[in-house]
C-alpha cells in the first residue's frame, strides 16, 4: 500500500518503470498534501469543524492513492468495461475533492495571518492543479 510508504519509499515507487503507481496515485497525494494545509490553516484560524473536514478529505485522498494503483494495475491484467470505469471513477473523485480542498483554503485565507496565509494559498494552488490533472486522466482513460 502505497499509504504505509515512506516519501523516499513512494517517489522510487513511481519512478520506477512499472506500470503503477503513476500519475494517479501522485495526483491523489498532491491533493491530499493540499487537504492537509487546508487543515493546517483550519486550525489556525480557530474553525474546528473546517479542520476535521479537511482532515477527512486528506484520509480519503490517500486512500484514493492506493485505489488508482488497484484500478490501473487491474485494468492492465483484464481490459474490460468494469476495470475501465473504475479508471475513470477514481480520478474523477480525486478532482471533486481537490476541489472541496482548494475551496476550503480559498474560504481561509482572509482568516489568517500573514505566517499562514501562504500555506493557504499554497494548498489552493495545488488543490486546483491535482484537479485539473485529475479531470485530464479521466478523460483520457475513458
Amino acid at each position: 500500500m502505497l499509504s504505509r510508504q515512506s516519501v523516499g519509499e513512494f517517489l522510487a515507487a513511481l519512478g520506477a518503470r512499472t506500470p503503477a503507481p503513476a500519475s494517479g496515485s501522485a495526483v491523489a497525494l498532491t491533493a491530499a498534501l493540499a487537504a492537509a494545509l487546508a487543515e493546517l490553516c483550519a486550525r489556525f484560524a480557530g474553525d474546528e469543524e473546517t479542520a476535521a473536514r479537511a482532515q477527512a478529505l486528506a484520509r480519503r485522498l490517500v486512500e484514493l492513492a492506493d485505489e488508482d494503483a488497484a484500478a490501473y494495475a487491474a485494468f492492465m491484467a483484464e481490459r474490460n468495461e468494469e476495470t475501465r470505469r473504475r479508471i475513470v471513477a477514481v480520478p474523477e473523485e480525486v478532482a471533486a475533492l481537490a476541489d472541496e480542498a482548494g475551496s476550503l483554503a480559498t474560504r481561509l485565507q482572509g482568516q489568517l495571518g500573514k505566517s499562514v496565509a501562504g500555506d493557504a494559498e499554497a494548498a489552493a494552488e495545488l488543490a486546483g492543479a491535482a484537479a485539473r490533472a485529475a479531470r485530464r486522466l479521466a478523460q483520457l482513460n475513458a
